[in-house]
């Protein structure tokens, strides 16, 4: 038995219980290892529900932000040595840096690659000392891991995750295989042995990420099409996908949050004590309010912002829609829609809501409703 809780609570749950079992004398389990952390405060202050500081359960689920990424953040900084704090900066920080642009960029530009340029297929695999150095480091890592997770050190073992995904993007960016691929027969072999190993590589990750976080490792194992019986922790690096083995449909695993968003986030849930001052004019406004007031207060936006951003979205949307009933370049298309899913990210952030909170499995984007 291996119990997780506060450090608060490790005083009764490795004396006071263990002995009145131990009084029982009928067989109970008994503890075998606990993992008690310290504190996780929020901001600069402490969660406190009475005051509204902090964000609580169906608080995360307002915000439409998927729950893998509160996954990956609160088990980021586990307080497992030392109190640590949920910061919204450090949040939008960490989404965009340690999950956008290392661990999704990986994956799926390998997994592009492969669909693109090798018909979604791996292809065979002949190593040389530059692969075996590659692997090598990523069977540094992966031991690390192993015994991260076999001690309980659970912020150490997604450390390493990311690690091995930056090990990864450097290997692709020292081999280069785009330009490979243009190369002769023996150039675009050696590309074809460079994305097939990284994607054996996302599939590990696929697999390494389940712990942290469940609902993104399915997904990168559906678009890798990786057998279950294949998805397991393993000791070494070797590959999981055969010869010949064909993938299914990438797509984009994680979404940038703007910084505007983060902002107010933190506003919202600072606490009644901590929101914005009335303006002038406001002083004997009654104290009590409803819930939707106290959001309004706490997420400062500005009807007329929204109120223009809606009429750039309607010509923006004419703008797509013409061009696509012309049938104009596809270059000169995708521009304007760009423009366009830009306006309605603007527009969610001020109104204070997740840029992302529908997904548009077609092109892979998310969307606002």
């Amino acid at each position: 038995m291996v119990q997780f809780m506060a450090k608060d609570n490790v005083p009764f749950h490795t004396v006071v219980f263990p002995c009145s079992l131990l009084g029982a004398d009928d067989n109970y389990t008994l503890l075998h290892d606990i993992s008690a952390t310290e504190y996780l405060n929020y901001e600069d202050d402490k969660f406190s529900k009475s005051r509204g500081v902090g964000v609580f359960g169906n608080n995360a689920k307002e915000t439409g932000i998927p729950a893998d990424i509160f996954r990956f953040y609160l088990l980021f900084l586990r307080p497992e040595n030392q109190d640590s704090a949920f910061s919204w900066a450090d949040f939008v920080t960490r989404n965009n840096s340690e999950l956008l642009n290392n661990l999704g960029n990986f994956i799926n530009r390998a997994l592009m690659f492969l669909k693109n340029s090798f018909d979604s297929t791996i292809h065979e695999i002949v190593l040389n000392k530059e692969d075996e150095a590659f692997i090598a480091s990523v069977n540094r890592d992966l031991k690390c891991y192993i015994e991260s997770l076999e001690n309980i050190k659970l912020r150490d073992g997604l450390k390493y995750v990311l690690s091995i995904s930056k090990i990864g993007n450097q290997y692709i960016q020292a081999t280069k295989p785009w330009l490979l691929v243009k190369g002769s027969k023996e150039d675009k072999a050696r590309a074809g042995t460079v994305i097939s190993l990284a994607c054996n590589l996302s599939a590990l990750l696929g697999v390494l990420i389940k712990p942290y976080m469940p609902i993104t490792s399915d997904e990168i194992c559906q678009q890798i099409q990786l057998p279950a019986d294949n998805a397991l922790i393993v000791d070494y690096f070797l590959p999981m996908l055969p010869l010949g083995h064909k993938i299914g449909n990438p797509s984009p695993l994680f979404q940038k949050i703007d910084a505007s968003f983060g902002e107010k986030m933190k506003s919202k849930f600072a606490g009644r004590g901590k929101q914005s001052k009335p303006k002038e004019g406001a002083m004997n406004a009654p104290e009590t309010k409803g819930k939707k007031e106290q959001d309004k207060e706490s997420t400062p936006s500005s009807s007329e912002d929204a109120s223009k951003l809606e009429e750039e979205i309607a010509a923006q949307g004419a703008i797509v829609r013409r061009l696509k009933q012309e049938q104009e370049n596809k270059d000169l298309i995708n521009k304007e829609v760009e423009k366009l899913l830009d306006l309605k990210r603007r527009l969610a952030v001020a109104q204070g809501i997740y840029p992302y909170t529908a997904t548009d499995k077609k092109k892979g984007r998310k969307k606002t409703k």
